[in-house]
């Protein structure tokens, strides 16, 4: 059964939206944007959400406004934002995500989690992620199971800012080893036979005091998304 994530505020998720685009180069620097009226109508939102929209833009350095003239895209390096762990993109570059839920059960730990020091049992997040409202990858989760219960409805879009508010696990670091893997039995991602190879993540995070926090794997559809990683030459 899928269960929708619970969605970001709009205006972040319009924030998100402009920082992934400027990230992969779809708005280069130095360029103009829209006036605020018209990507306020192209959103479908209030003026007011969009500005609040540009003011978190304003706040990471990613926007100058120049009065009378208009708003103009400042690209940085190493911009923190609520998606800066997540590195799946469309193929051209950005793309919105969001996420379904499959299913949420506590389970004995898989061998790779156990290996780095989790629980023997494990809250198992199941998860299909789209860009844009199109379904790009199934996720598998495992983190140390809450103290409360939890729905699915309770969990974010992004897991890691509900990791953040919900449980007081902040992911400090990452690491994501990229390969090929045949996609997952039983589970249906636009058309993908089973065992088909897709493109496929296996990522251990941890948390603020160095301790591991969440072992995942994730299987992604290539046609549709690519793995990206960015970094800043300093070496001239």
């Amino acid at each position: 059964m899928m269960n929708a994530s619970r969605p970001l505020p709009r205006h972040i998720q319009i924030s998100e939206r402009l920082i992934r685009e400027i990230a992969s180069g779809l708005l280069s620097d130095g360029t103009r944007l829209p006036p605020e009226r018209q990507m306020a109508q192209n959103f479908g939102v209030a003026i007011g959400t969009l500005r609040k929209a540009l003011a978190a833009l304003e706040d990471k350095g990613l926007l100058e406004r120049k009065q009378g003239s208009g708003n103009y895209v400042r690209r940085q390096s190493a911009v923190k934002s609520v998606y800066s762990q997540f590195h799946l993109e469309r193929p051209e570059g950005g793309g919105l995500p969001t996420a379904m839920i499959l299913s949420l059960q506590t389970v004995d730990a898989p061998v790779e989690a156990a290996r780095f020091g989790l629980p023997s049992r494990l809250l198992r997040i199941e998860r299909q992620r789209a860009l844009d409202d199109r379904p790009v990858a199934f996720e598998r989760i495992w983190i140390a199971p809450p103290d409360a219960s939890v729905s699915a409805a309770a969990i974010s879009d992004s897991l890691y800012a509900w990791y953040r508010d919900a449980l007081g696990l902040i992911i400090a670091r990452v690491e994501d080893k990229v390969g090929v893997a045949p996609f997952p039995d039983g589970v249906r991602l636009n058309a993908l036979p089973t065992g088909q190879a897709v493109g496929f993540i296996e990522r251990r995070a941890w948390d603020q005091m160095g301790q591991t926090a969440e072992y995942s794997q994730t299987w992604f559809d290539p046609d549709r998304a690519r793995f990206f990683s960015r970094s800043e030459d300093k070496t001239g």
